[in-house]
């Protein structure tokens, strides 16, 4: 998998986390961006499932274009961050503005 091609615009991932109550494999389709050697997800809700499920356990698999990354994903804390993320991943000023949760995911290993 080509990372640096990541680097240049957000892209469709799909997010599989282990589910925090089954325990079973869940997926999810999410908007990403790489920034800082990082894939980040966001969104408006908190309480989304995949959200709730990384808090739960960490560990995730992404898959983007037939390749896969194994990685680490951990809430984002910092507000700026946040908010930089949002900026990256939206053209729109108004869904820039908005309020959301974010995930940062340390690649581990390339599949």
């Amino acid at each position: 998998m080509n990372l640096e091609k990541l680097k240049t615009s957000p892209f469709k991932a799909l997010l599989v986390t282990t589910g925090r109550k089954s325990g079973k494999e869940r997926s999810v389709w999410l908007r990403g961006v790489f920034y800082n050697d990082k894939i980040y997800f966001s969104r408006r809700n908190p309480n989304s499932d995949w959200f709730k499920n990384v808090i739960a356990n960490p560990e995730v698999r992404i898959e983007i274009d037939g390749g896969k990354l194994i990685g680490k994903a951990f809430s984002v804390q910092d507000e700026s961050l946040s908010k930089k993320i949002s900026q990256l991943k939206y053209s729109d000023k108004t869904r820039q503005e908005e309020a959301r949760v974010a995930v940062e995911v340390t690649i581990q290993d390339l599949k």
